[in-house]
């Protein structure tokens, strides 16, 4: 069905369009483990870093910013991962996310949308993950990638 809005200026009607939202998420490895963030914003719990693509920002810059905003975790040698874009795998809207691969130094401290960060060893995971991040970590570590953590 579709829906229509009215300019604010003109009041014409306009038909809304409704699009995914471009996000990224970062699974950033130290020492073998993996840095998760506890969620300051509902869903609450434990996710990995991540967020939104700002307008003009490309997806690499996009991860290395929230990587940062969430870890103060400098990331490098980023690289992309896969894309996951199930309708509901964000309960408050539709997104697309890309998510990377990273390696890090130093001690994850939360900030910005993350009340804290932690690394957590892949055999020690918290349950359950916000989104769908556990599936997200699950085909990392049964891939090449994952393997050589």
């Amino acid at each position: 069905m579709e829906q229509y809005l009215k300019c604010p200026k003109c009041q014409t009607e306009v038909k809304e369009y409704k699009n995914p939202f471009p996000t990224v998420d970062i699974i950033i490895r130290i020492a073998g483990k993996i840095v998760l963030v506890e969620r300051r914003n509902p869903p609450h719990g434990w996710a990995l870093p991540g967020g939104f693509v700002d307008y003009g920002e490309s997806l690499e810059q996009a991860a290395a910013r929230e990587a940062l905003e969430e870890t103060g975790l400098m990331v490098k040698n980023l690289r992309q991962f896969r894309a996951y874009s199930a309708p509901n795998r964000d309960p408050r809207f539709h997104t697309v996310s890309m998510v990377f691969i990273a390696d890090a130094e130093g001690e994850p401290q939360g900030g910005d949308d993350a009340l804290r960060a932690r690394l957590f060893s892949p055999e020690a995971l918290p349950k359950p993950l916000c989104f769908d991040h556990a599936k997200i970590l699950a085909d990392y570590l049964a891939s090449p990638s994952g393997q050589t953590m």
